[in-house]
């Protein structure tokens, strides 16, 4: 014994507790990298989208000056003499603090020589620089004042520098300088444009964005110099990697040589991850830096609870076995054995066990299996398919039931039958045939049932039942086969009904009751019994239910005799039965005023 419960304990830590421990800790590693890769390709992803979409925020406030210029370029073109209405239009933009238009020396030699009048030398165009491209332009527009100026338009407008934030006197603020390089249709250039802009001008549309406001969010430009962190449009003149960080190195390598991308630090969670993204319109790059841990708080969260519930659940089972093994062994053996020798048809019983636990309940309810085994085996053998299990429980009651022979007492006998059945056939197949008389057997054998009948044989069409006055005596036997006999005819009209709806034929039953002693008991073998009942009045029921017309219950004197204030009858007629050398008294039953609501002929004449 002590082999074999140390030999169960042991199977169920090897087979049970191993694989399960190993599978914990196989899916909670792979669960962890798998939705350790999911959260940072997610991330990636979130921060190159963010990034980009704040990025382009930046690009549409930097294109404003160069979508004007475009505008006045197509509307007007550009003289000498239009570039401070130039200017003023361009002062006049969200943002743009002041504007200077500069026209290069050989927009100036062309102009001049379209006007066949050589520059005056120092002159001056007010809103312009000095210098010799400025007095040109001055002297081209005199000499083009007399006969009508010609007006240059430009093909290409190019950024060529955008500075760095610094703080303007001026404004008392920080400004950022946008130089444009305007070209001819040959691409040289004809004219330079500065345009001067509040720095917090361009960073406005992103103080909407959330995620902006975070202190780990930088715009720098293209040596890594910090130009603002966060919401604060105020430089802060660091440098990424200025103070030796690999991380921050790493970064501004991978900004240096792509337009976006995302860098992951060392370590398993990475320590850092960052994400940058290039401004289309200005040498800048926006850059997000977060720490691993914030990214993948979930999942490492999520990993130190699947590890704790996963070391409790091992322990528990650890636990468990060892508590459980010592009691199972046993018990499992007593069931297993008692299984296999109610499985060769010996029921046997399992012992009790002394513990009030599953195994008691379990030990209880094979017992109870192995009982109702019995039982029904029993009553399959005994009462066969015709007897009620309610009526068959209380015959099993009584010991003499189970024997093979019986004992004479008296009993109400009824015989039913279908009156031109056999006509009826002519004119059906024989599926048909099988199906209405099917149908019409199963709603006789639900009303005797009922009424606690016990059906001896079915004849064809025919049934032969009995009720026993074992219990509740003779009168009551009586009443019961007579209530029976007229909730048969009831039932039939109900099936007639039926049948019109379904195209089948409609029939009728003709019905004997008598009351006498036969003999009661198993007939047959040792190897075939049925339970049923034998003797005279059984023939002489049969010969009764012979003189009873379709929809008629015929009764004997016998039955009237026990129940003469109970039952009504109809006519009644005098027959000499085959086997008997008297003539014997009949009776048509119409109703009982023990059966409520139960008639066999509604407009029968009544005799009492």
């Amino acid at each position: 014994m002590a082999f074999g419960l140390t030999s169960l304990r042991r199977r169920l830590m090897v087979l049970l507790l191993l694989p399960v421990a190993l599978l914990l800790l196989g899916l909670g590693a792979v669960g962890f990298y798998y939705a350790r890769g999911s959260l940072l390709d997610q991330w990636r992803g979130l921060a190159v989208l963010s990034l980009a979409r704040a990025a382009h925020a930046v690009d549409m406030r930097l294109e404003q000056p160069e979508d004007a210029v475009k505008l006045m370029n197509n509307l007007t073109g550009l003289a000498p003499n239009s570039a401070k209405e130039w200017e003023d239009q361009l002062a006049r933009l969200p943002g743009v603090t002041r504007a200077k238009l500069t026209l290069n020396d050989a927009a100036d030699a062309a102009d001049a020589a379209d006007g066949d009048m050589p520059p005056p030398s120092g002159s001056f165009t007010p809103g312009m620089g000095m210098g010799r491209g400025q007095g040109a332009a001055q002297g081209a527009g005199a000499a083009a004042a007399g006969r009508g100026m010609r007006f240059m338009r430009f093909h290409q407008v190019e950024v060529a520098k955008v500075t760095s934030p610094r703080l303007d006197a001026a404004v008392g603020a920080e400004t950022v300088t946008l130089t444009f390089e305007l070209s001819d249709e040959a691409k040289q250039p004809v004219a330079r444009l500065e345009v001067v802009m509040r720095f917090s001008h361009l960073l406005e549309d992103l103080r909407a964005l959330n995620w902006w406001k975070s202190d780990d969010v930088y715009l720098v430009d293209n040596t890594g110099r910090v130009l603002a962190r966060g919401a604060e449009a105020i430089p802060l003149g660091g440098r990424l990697g200025g103070s030796g960080d690999a991380f921050q190195i790493k970064l501004l390598t991978e900004l240096l040589a792509k337009t976006s991308g995302t860098v992951m630090g060392p370590g398993v969670p990475p320590k850092e991850v960052a994400g940058f993204y290039h401004l289309g319109r200005a040498p800048w790059s926006l850059v997000m830096i977060t720490r691993g841990e914030a990214v993948l708080a979930p999942v490492q969260h999520f990993l130190k609870a699947y590890a704790a519930a996963g070391l409790v659940c091992i322990g528990l089972v650890l636990l468990l076995i060892f508590a459980v093994t010592g009691q199972v062994a046993g018990s499992v053996r007593q069931v297993c054995q008692a299984a296999r020798e109610v499985a060769m048809g010996h029921y046997q019983d399992v012992p009790l066990p002394r513990r009030n636990d599953e195994f008691l309940r379990l030990a209880h309810s094979f017992n109870t299996m192995v009982a109702g085994l019995k039982e029904k085996e029993h009553i399959r053998d005994t009462f066969g398919r015709y007897v009620d299990p309610a009526v068959a429980r209380r015959l099993m009651a009584r010991p003499e039931a189970t024997l093979l022979g019986g004992e004479k007492r008296k009993v109400a006998i009824m015989m039913t039958d279908v009156r031109g059945f056999t006509a009826m056939c002519d004119t059906l197949s024989p599926e048909e045939t099988i199906v209405v008389i099917n149908r019409y057997l199963s709603r006789l054998i639900e009303v005797i049932q009922r009424r606690d009948g016990i059906i001896v044989d079915f004849l064809g069409d025919a049934v032969l039942a009995f009720f026993d006055s074992l219990e509740e005596g003779e009168a009551e036997a009586v009443r019961l086969a007579v209530c029976c006999a007229l909730e048969v005819l009831e039932a039939t009209e109900e099936f007639n009904q039926e049948a019109v709806e379904k195209g089948h034929p409609q029939l009728e039953t003709g019905i004997g009751l008598n009351f006498g002693e036969v003999v009661v008991g198993n007939i047959g073998s040792a190897a075939r019994t049925k339970y049923g009942i034998v003797g005279g009045p059984v023939n002489l029921t049969q010969r009764i239910q012979a003189q009873a017309e379709g929809g008629e219950v015929v009764i004997s004197q016998e039955v009237r005799d026990l129940l003469p204030e109970q039952i009504q009858v109809g006519r009644s007629f005098s027959v000499r039965p085959k086997g008997l050398d008297r003539d014997i008294v009949l009776y048509t039953l119409t109703g009982s005023s023990s059966c409520a609501g139960l008639q066999a002929e509604p407009n029968a004449t009544v005799n009492g």
